[in-house]
């Protein structure tokens, strides 16, 4: 899938399956071991989730996807970004390299995973959010992740 979030192993659309339509497996393809990408991208649009890398240049110093062994070489502008998009009330990292590049970007505090602190940009306050990883590599039940899921989408208006 080139989309966000297309590994299968990966809960992140499972997370939002469970949150707004009270099904983890909303998502997914019947009877497949994949994600349905039309219904995703309707639901962000529908929802207003937008997606964006920190990083439009990176470096894998090993053959692994951890973020331990990324090197950004080039940041994304994400204050052009949001000065687009005068709705967002909350940006949200998924891993703590992306959170490193959003502090390092505005200046602001960097929560701890589950947490949350202001960032300033383009003269406004929005929520910054440090989201546990959907990956299941990361040792925390399914559940306990949605939980800091559903406190950043009620933040963001977007979840009743």
């Amino acid at each position: 899938m080139d989309f966000y979030y297309p590994n299968f192993t990966n809960d992140f659309w499972r997370i939002c399956g469970l949150l707004f339509c009270g099904e983890r497996d909303f998502f997914t393809v019947t009877g497949e071991k994949r994600f349905d990408k039309e219904r995703i991208k309707a639901f962000c649009n529908e929802k207003g989730i937008a997606m964006y890398d920190t990083a439009c240049a990176v470096r894998r110093l090993k053959g692994n996807a951890s973020d331990k062994f990324l090197e950004v070489v080039e940041a994304s502008d994400i204050p052009a970004l949001l000065s687009r998009i005068p709705e967002c009330r909350a940006v949200a990292a998924t891993g703590q390299k992306a959170a490193d590049v959003i502090a390092d970007t505005f200046g602001c505090g960097n929560p701890g995973t589950g947490g949350e602190c202001p960032l300033y940009a383009g003269g406004r306050e929005l929520h910054f959010f440090r989201m546990p990883s959907t990956s299941r590599a990361y040792p925390l039940p399914l559940g306990k992740k949605a939980e800091s899921y559903e406190k950043l989408f009620r933040s963001a208006g977007i979840l009743p």
